[in-house]
């Protein structure tokens, strides 16, 4: 299989908190030529939307796990500390992680 792109999908119930705080406090680069919820993260796009059979948070926030690689790991938590963003907590149910190359 050749994979041209690759996009993660994110549901939820209130899909504008989500594309708020990916935009507004993660700081992902909008994608507006795709959806108001489109991100770059990476060489990956991070989708967010609605969909009608998703309620509440996830049930089981083990099943995502959306994994952040970033220059500086420690940084990074403590400007989105700043800006509200509690550790270890999920957002709408589904776990993040900031995550740093060694070397």
């Amino acid at each position: 299989m050749k994979v041209n792109a690759f996009n993660v999908n994110v549901c939820s119930e209130q899909p504008e908190r989500l594309i708020g705080f990916y935009r507004d406090v993660v700081g992902l680069q909008p994608l507006p030529q795709i959806s108001a919820g489109a991100f770059l993260a990476g060489n990956a796009a991070l989708l967010v939307d609605g969909h009608s059979e998703v309620k509440g948070s996830a049930r089981e926030p083990e099943r995502i796990l959306l994994t952040f690689t970033v220059d500086d790991a420690t940084a990074e938590q403590r400007r989105l500390e700043a800006a509200g963003v509690k550790f270890v907590r999920h957002l709408d149910g589904n776990y993040c992680q900031l995550n740093q190359m060694a070397g």
